[in-house]
């Protein structure tokens, strides 16, 4: 499928400035920062910590990423939803035809293979939960963008993101330090960190509503609106703040550490409410994804904290 770029569209990178486009590095940090939260609390609440499982559980993580984020820029752009002259947000490579859509796709399939097989010594670690976890993960990567009905034309865009990069991520990294299953202090870490992950999302789908609606779409925004959105996105950044706090106190950190989320918070907030939409939204999109990080950063420094102090 070819397509000619529209009036927007970039001068073409070179090709490894384009792989690196297309692998979509501003958003792996939302992979990197819930196998840094896990481990944390592993430590601090069982004593528990293997910087083998660390290190490959990052490795994993990343792949995942990567490979979902691939198969997102060619999926949409073989279904046609990938508009280069109407996109509002960051270029995609093959709608841009700076890659062949082929290769994409085929470095994707790699990707994912890539991630189950250095997922196997994980599974050497903890067993076929996390087999199935790891085969869930990747089947979920593939149907965000994929299949009859890909996740993301839904409105369960932003519960899958907050399940998969928030509980199954926390919960699964736990599992593997300490050996038990998740209760309610990982389940909780996860609930956090998934939380600024789902509201990266519905910067990004109320920023591309009017183009949603148009490819037939049926996001979050699309369906309920734009006030709606705004609601979803004040709690999903705001309740990171109390969430945090009551878990680093319930076990001894540094409980009022997490405090210092609140002005980043509500300075997102507001802008988010005042700014138009549209492509003006693409800053708030980059800062609520710093945000993200900055709330598992200061997480995981608030539970290790009290167990230094």
């Amino acid at each position: 499928m070819n397509r000619t770029p529209g009036p927007g569209a970039q001068a073409q990178p070179g090709v490894f400035q384009a792989w690196l486009l297309a692998i979509r590095p501003r958003t792996l940090p939302l992979a990197i920062v819930p196998i840094v939260v896990g481990s944390a609390l592993a430590y601090v609440a069982q004593q528990s910590f293997s910087p083998f499982v660390f290190g490959m559980a990052l490795v994993v993580a990343l792949l995942l990423q990567i490979g979902a984020n691939l198969h997102n820029d060619v999926a949409d752009f073989q279904r046609g939803a990938d508009d280069p002259g109407a996109r509002l947000g960051p270029r995609r490579v093959t709608a841009e035809g700076w890659l062949p859509a082929a290769s994409v796709r085929r470095v994707a399939m790699l990707t994912f293979l890539t991630a189950f097989v250095a997922g196997l010594s994980l599974v050497s670690v903890g067993g076929w939960p996390i087999f199935a976890v790891g085969v869930i993960s990747i089947l979920a990567g593939l149907a965000y963008s994929g299949g009859p009905l890909p996740i993301s034309h839904t409105c369960l865009g932003e519960l899958v993101v907050w399940m998969f990069f928030g509980l199954v991520a926390v919960g699964g990294t736990w599992f593997l330090h300490t050996g038990q299953t998740p209760g309610w202090s990982p389940l909780t870490a996860g609930a956090v960190v998934g939380l600024p992950a789902a509201a990266v999302l519905v910067v990004n789908n109320t920023r591309d509503r009017e183009q949603d609606l148009v490819n037939g779409r049926r996001t979050f925004p699309v369906v309920f609106g734009i006030a709606a959105s705004r609601f979803e996105y004040l709690v999903l950044t705001l309740l990171p703040v109390p969430l945090s706090m009551w878990l680093v106190y319930q076990t001894g950190g540094w409980w009022w550490l997490p405090l210092l989320l609140l002005p980043i918070a509500a300075r997102l907030i507001r802008r988010f409410y005042i700014q138009p939409g549209g492509a003006a939204l693409n800053l708030l999109l980059a800062d609520t994804a710093r945000y993200g990080l900055v709330v598992g950063l200061l997480l995981a420094l608030a539970l290790l904290a009290g167990r230094w102090a």
